[in-house]
């Protein structure tokens, strides 16, 4: 029983030592820490009160709000959002969130590299991937939660993804479409990468399969209700972004790395693309580029060569959009400037390189030499872990509660983004604060507010003539109005919202609805979850006959 475990239990052991520096008090000075920080305290309230979905912040943009979740990933605030149910702040949340994302993926990796290496080979890719010098860029340097995230779920799904071809449970077939849904979920570039991934990855396995239709039809099935599961995310982030302002901040070809530091550069925690001395690290590790050329050595002895092959092109070709000789490909290729950051694709290329590790202790290459493996195994461990400990830290924490970012007006009055992001473009700037939230500005009339909440207001108005209602509120698609129970329009006035009012005494209700798009993704998310139930049951009445 020990023997079984003792593999997993060094993989969760050395996944906890990865982030146990984020144990300190405070919060570490990454790029977007803070950010996430209020994020967390918006989402948290428009959730708390009731909205499943939270696709406004609220008290952003000088009290008028901003669609800001309509846009940005929800995984890691749905995450978050427990851990403060739960009694921890918002800066732990941020850290927690960090640490469980890390943990997910380097047991997931575990699991997925054992199908092809075995035990031990496992553990040498999960060590290897959780100490990837980009790993701990993304929590230490960036505080990049979404991307700590999707490193986390990646595996997952192709370990559940391999699992189905292998074995054509279904309930693999479910758990690579939550896999899938959540990937997408957690941040959406990187979903677009490793989603990239899949396909070729499960084209590879594809034809390699003898029940080739099957496997194409099934794979269909999950990139659908994967698709399905989060479509209230990305299918109105995707159609509604002409609403807002500032999404597209990045020149992919102003952000290419020099070559050489791909191999080694300097552990900075500046910005990409300044020039700086003290700009950030774009190494792929000195331990993965070990592996990546022991595993092409390994590849003219071991029984799995078109494994090592597929992956080892990948890899290869990877890494060559990162550098400058892809230029033309990244001026011709349509849509690959969403990816914004050429480096981004660090985040496949440790992947990769991480999985190559674990092919140089596989079963097949040692068979009975226990000895030999185990050494070996344990110099592996020892190279990935001491040629990046050093990364495995943040320069220092800012002593810092959660209070210091909730009271102070240059974390909430903003948009909380670059540039001014995600506010609505009928909107010239962030407005000043009104200190009213609903007034007259036309015709006369006694307002009395009975309710304010984080998407709804509820209030009267007395008036003995037709009268305009302003509300100080960012004016955006979905807004609604109801004056005595029934439906008024809801107009634009300068980026706000404007209600006309006949004159009399009038019960008001103004709150933010779906709009068509966002009713026709929950419609797909239902359609997804349903097919997902009915495969899940009819394969449970199978197994029960």
């Amino acid at each position: 029983m020990v023997k079984k475990i003792f593999p997993i239990a060094i993989v969760i052991f050395i996944g906890i030592f990865a982030v146990l520096d984020l144990a300190n008090f405070g919060i570490p000075p990454t790029h977007d820490g803070e950010y996430h920080v209020m994020r967390f305290q918006q989402f948290y309230k428009v959730i708390s009160g009731g909205n499943l979905y939270p696709r406004w912040a609220p008290d952003f943009n000088n009290g008028f709000g901003i669609p800001l979740f309509n846009y940005v990933y929800p995984w890691p605030n749905y995450v978050a959002s427990i851990f403060h149910a739960s009694g921890l702040g918002f800066i732990d949340s941020f850290k927690l969130n960090m640490a469980a994302a890390t943990l997910f993926g380097a047991i997931f990796m575990y699991l997925w590299a054992k199908k092809y290496w075995g035990e031990w080979g496992a553990v040498v890719s999960s060590v290897f991937y959780t100490f990837s010098p980009y790993h701990f860029l993304d929590i230490y340097v960036r505080g990049s939660v979404g991307e700590v995230w999707s490193l986390g779920l990646a595996p997952a799904l192709f370990w559940s993804y391999y699992s189905y071809y292998e074995s054509n449970r279904k309930i693999f077939l479910v758990l690579s479409s939550i896999f899938l849904a959540l990937l997408i979920l957690a941040h959406n570039i990187l979903a677009l990468i490793f989603f990239s991934f899949f396909i070729l990855y499960s084209s590879y396995l594809i034809l390699n399969s003898k029940e080739k239709k099957a496997l194409i039809l099934n794979t269909f099935i999950i990139c659908l209700t994967g698709l399905g599961l989060s479509s209230p995310f990305w299918l109105p982030a995707l159609l509604e972004t002409q609403y807002v302002i500032g999404l597209q901040t990045s020149q992919p070809l102003q952000h290419f790395p020099v070559l050489y530091k791909l191999i080694y550069s300097s552990w900075g925690y500046g910005f990409s693309g300044t020039n700086e001395s003290d700009q950030m690290s774009f190494q792929i590790g000195i331990a993965n580029l070990i592996a990546v050329a022991g595993s092409m050595i390994v590849l003219y002895v071991s029984k799995k060569k078109r494994t090592l092959l597929f992956f080892n092109s990948l890899f290869l070709i990877t890494v060559f959009f990162i550098t400058p000789f892809s230029v033309l490909l990244w001026k011709n290729i349509p849509g690959i400037a969403y990816i914004q950051f050429p480096w981004r694709l660090l985040s496949l290329v440790i992947l990769i390189a991480s999985f190559l590790a674990g092919s140089l202790v596989q079963d097949s290459l040692f068979k009975k030499r226990e000895k030999a493996w185990m050494i070996i195994t344990a110099i592996l461990i020892i190279i990935s872990i001491g040629f990046s400990i050093r990364y495995a830290k943040a320069p220092f924490y800012h002593k810092r509660a959660d209070q210091h970012y909730l009271t102070r007006a240059n974390f909430t009055d903003g948009t909380n983004s670059p540039g001014n992001a995600f506010n609505t473009k009928w909107l010239l700037g962030i407005p000043d604060k009104k200190k009213e939230k609903i007034e007259v500005v036309e015709g006369s009339g006694n307002i009395k507010i009975s309710e304010i909440k984080s998407i709804s207001y509820s209030f009267t108005v007395d008036s003995k003539v037709d009268s305009k209602i302003l509300i100080n509120t960012a004016y955006f698609p979905g807004w609604t109005a109801e004056v005595n129970g029934e439906s008024v329009p809801v107009e634009n006035h300068k980026g706000r919202i404007l209600l006309k009012i006949p004159k009399g005494a009038k019960n008001i209700r103004v709150f933010l609805d779906n709009t068509p798009i966002q009713k026709l993704s929950y419609t797909y998310f239902l359609i997804s979850v349903l097919l997902l139930v009915l495969i899940h049951a009819k394969t449970t009445a199978i197994i029960k006959k």
